[in-house]
């Protein structure tokens, strides 16, 4: 006896609804818990002056107003593309030094020290010692937050140099391909997960150093927004850039960082 086509929809129906409420439990979640915060923020605004910790509809306000007056949109604009700028000299240099590195034992053994002081060399006196040797300009902003994650993404791609496949180089051998060809289908893909690893810790750091940056040594951009509410105690002001720029790194996290780390990882999931 076989089951009627009324019983295969309602089944196909129901695994369908189990799907979609699976889907939405994680944002359903996320969102129970941004409205918990703004409770317990709003809460602890009763409790002290609204001065000194302002409610979320204060800050609300100043950002329509900041937004409205177009200075938000030309502030988040400015931070963005030094981040972006920081990033892609970060991301290039260090990659390439790191896989160097990985590919030779002795190189690696006679700079690591250098890593190891870089690595440790505290963020503000690279950004105090790049105004200072190259003056307050656009350049030294950007390199002074480049050379603090250069380090990092080094270290990363050298584990991801250090872990290549040799059955594949004696492949590419055999093969003859041309050094274009090995880069893209040999060296790539078995690298792609590192450098979406240190992509993803890149952003993370690159757009808080680049606020310091803004802070110490900048006319515009969200750190000297904050700088400057800063001297006349608007905390409501400070919040409402510090959190429209989050909510923009968030969402490049989750539009852009996160889909290329699922791209990078994709054959880890591929059943056996």
């Amino acid at each position: 006896m076989t089951a009627g086509p009324g019983l295969e929809n309602g089944v196909a129906a129901g695994r369908r609804a189990h799907a979609i409420s699976r889907g939405l439990l994680p944002a359903a979640t996320a969102l129970a818990s941004l409205l918990g915060l703004c409770l317990l923020w709003n809460l602890g605004a009763g409790v002290w002056p609204s001065r000194v910790f302002p409610p979320p509809i204060e800050v609300w306000r100043v950002l329509v107003k900041e937004a409205a007056s177009g200075d938000l949109a030309y502030h988040l604009a400015v931070t963005l593309f030094r981040v972006a700028a920081a990033y892609v000299v970060a991301m290039l240099a260090g990659s390439v030094i790191g896989v160097l590195l990985g590919m030779h034992r002795r190189a690696d053994s006679f700079f690591n020290p250098w890593l190891v002081v870089f690595l440790n060399l505290p963020a503000l006196v690279v950004i105090v010692l790049a105004y200072i040797w190259f003056g307050l300009t656009e350049a030294a902003a950007i390199g002074a937050v480049a050379i603090n994650k250069i380090p990092n993404v080094v270290v990363t791609m050298r584990e991801g140099a250090r872990a290549l496949d040799p059955r594949y180089a004696e492949m590419a051998k055999v093969y003859r391909l041309s050094p274009f060809d090995r880069i893209r289908h040999i060296l790539m893909p078995q690298l792609q997960p590192y450098f979406a690893a240190a992509s993803r810790s890149g952003i993370a750091l690159i757009w808080k150093i680049v606020l310091v940056v803004e802070l110490l040594g900048r006319s515009n951009g969200v750190g000297f927004q904050i700088y400057l509410h800063f001297q006349i105690f608007d905390v409501a002001a400070i919040l409402a850039y510090s959190l429209a720029f989050v909510a923009i790194m968030l969402l490049i996290e989750l539009l852009l960082v996160q889909p290329f780390e699922r791209h990078a990882t994709r054959w880890r999931r591929r059943p056996a």
